[in-house]
């Protein structure tokens, strides 16, 4: 079916929902909430393949069809999160009309306390998951899903697949531009909600998880990211050509979509809308039963091809588990209660900000450093854009919004003590990541701007190998060292006619790097303005991935 309307492109429409990933902390707590007390089958136990020491937990139906499916990562010990502007906040599924009673009973026996409410007709429960992930069953005549026949809850009472997700926004229209413009829903309804007018929309589907719903809250905080946060909402697309034509389609469109990503049961893409909600665009194919029977799913932990040589590794350094439906151990590591994590370094007294892994889980680190008059929390957000949770993201402040006064083509004296200062603020944070366990060869180095021309120069004073390092607009600040860089991978990219970063300096830079041992990759593009582009962040995930794949 293809929708006709002024703003829709003409592509097949989105369905509706295909999963939700939420972060967890607790694992075994998490894997009994969701199987035993909600009764969704656990389909499928496998990594991070982005941190392959951390489990993603697949639940669903019996087979784990689109539209029934909720993932979990669980850090152990992670800081809570906060609910707030800027993010998806609860996920329903949908129940049997008849089975109200049924429910409330199962909850309260099980000490589940929940919130009763009606929505567009419908009578709705929300509730909490162990780390305080809203959960809402909505009560209506829905399709059924596959049975899993060894679920704990009666198969007349079983849960349906997704009913819908609910966002909170400053402001709804960027969501009704993304949904209804670019994705074919169509708007399905408004009433008030406690909290703000809520507004619905409705995918192109006919079978489970057709909606969304986005209140909106202006002038409300934006959420902070946690255990028990609700890191993006996957919608469904059939096939791999469908959503390449959506690729196209939303970077056209200014929303900056990642490339395709393999994540082994289905094939996907990421792109945030205005209010900060993180959308992606999941196929269909080729689903959870290619590498096990459906007997057997979620026994096993499966592995992508690429880490199987490492699987010893990875056994070892995942945290003990019990599928309770085969009553099988998977995992040998012993988890410690009460574990300390430190979120944030503050070395010297500098602000840093944080986002990502939690510091005491991660064994990669990205520091970011912003550029003149900018923030760190501003030069924070690519970690959204850069999308490889197994990084803990570290941005630190400058005073005054600038490390050093003037150019960086200006003699060096005249930026000091500014400059050195700068440069030991870099030192300090990277001697906080050793001591929580993070060398410097497992951090990549990054900025924008004057940020971009520190981490280099801090790169080539350094004296000591970085994982990577990254100048988007940025050049060399001196040009006179001489002593090895050991093979380091460095991506630079510039405009030719940046009006900070004369072309020039910026290609005296690269040839000096390279002269002295590291692996440059620099790049011109026409146009780009001072400013930075979908290729950068991809040259950069690439750096990114080759740290993490080392571990």
């Amino acid at each position: 079916m293809t929708l006709s309307s002024p703003h829709f492109p003409g592509t097949t429409p989105v369905q509706g929902l295909h999963h939700v990933t939420v972060m967890a902390s607790d694992p075994q707590r998490n894997i009994d909430f969701y199987s035993q007390t909600l009764g969704q089958r656990l389909v499928k136990v496998t990594v991070n393949f982005d941190d392959p020491g951390t489990y993603h937990f697949y639940y669903g139906d019996l087979t784990g069809q689109p539209g029934t499916v909720m993932t979990h990562f669980p850090w152990p010990d992670a800081a809570k999160g906060v609910r707030g502007n800027g993010e998806v906040v609860a996920t329903a599924y949908s129940a049997p009309r008849t089975s109200e009673g049924y429910w409330k009973a199962r909850l309260e026996g099980q000490g589940v306390t929940f919130a009763e409410g009606e929505r567009f007709g419908d009578r709705v429960l929300t509730f909490e998951d162990p780390d305080g992930t809203w959960v809402e069953l909505v009560f209506e005549d829905g399709q059924p899903v596959q049975p899993w026949p060894g679920s704990p809850v009666p198969a007349e009472h079983a849960l349906r697949g997704f009913h819908s997700v609910t966002a909170w926004v400053r402001d709804t229209g960027p969501v009704r531009d993304l949904l209804v413009g670019q994705l074919g829903f169509t708007e399905a309804g408004r009433e008030p909600d406690a909290e703000g007018m809520r507004t619905r929309f409705r995918g192109s589907g006919d079978g489970v998880g057709l909606f969304v719903d986005v209140v909106e809250r202006p002038g409300q905080p934006r959420g902070s990211f946690g255990a028990g946060s609700i890191h993006h909402v996957a919608l469904r697309t059939r096939d791999d050509a469908e959503q390449a034509a959506y690729l196209t389609g939303l970077g056209e469109a200014g929303y900056r979509p990642t490339p395709v990503q393999d994540r082994q049961y289905f094939h996907s893409i990421y792109f945030r809308e205005p209010n900060g909600v993180l959308f992606e665009i999941a196929t269909d194919a080729p689903g959870f039963v290619g590498d096990e029977p459906v007997g057997e799913l979620g026994k096993h932990l499966q592995l992508p091809e690429w880490f199987e040589p490492r699987r010893a590794t990875i056994e070892a350094h995942v945290p003990k588990i019990v599928n309770r439906e085969y009553g099988v151990t998977l995992g040998t590591r012993e988890l410690k209660p009460n574990g300390a994590i430190q979120a944030t370094p503050e070395p010297q007294g500098v602000q840093v900000y944080a986002a990502g892994r939690p510091l005491g889980e991660a064994r990669v680190a990205m520091v970011l450093l912003h550029g003149r008059g900018g923030t760190a929390p501003d030069i924070l957000s690519l970690a959204d854009d850069l999308n490889l949770s197994a990084f803990a993201y570290l941005a630190p402040q400058a005073e005054g919004n600038s490390w050093y006064p003037l150019s960086f083509l200006a003699p060096v004296e005249r930026n000091q003590p500014e400059l050195d200062r700068a440069l030991a603020t870099v030192d300090a944070v990277l001697t906080e990541l050793e001591a929580q366990g993070i060398p410097p060869q497992n951090v990549v180095l990054g900025g924008f701007s004057q940020g971009a021309c520190l981490a280099l120069e801090y790169a080539s004073r350094a004296g000591q190998p970085l994982g990577g390092v990254v100048a988007l607009s940025g050049g060399l600040i001196t040009l006179d060292r001489t002593d090895p860089l050991g093979g380091t991978p460095v991506f630079m990219g510039v405009a030719p006619d940046d009006a900070h970063i004369p072309l020039a300096r910026f290609q005296e830079s690269a040839a000096q790097l390279r002269a002295r041992g590291a692996r440059v990759d620099d790049r011109v593009y026409p146009g780009l303005g001072h400013s930075i582009n979908r290729d950068e962040l991809d040259a950069v995930r690439e750096i990114m991935q080759g740290v993490a794949g080392r571990l």
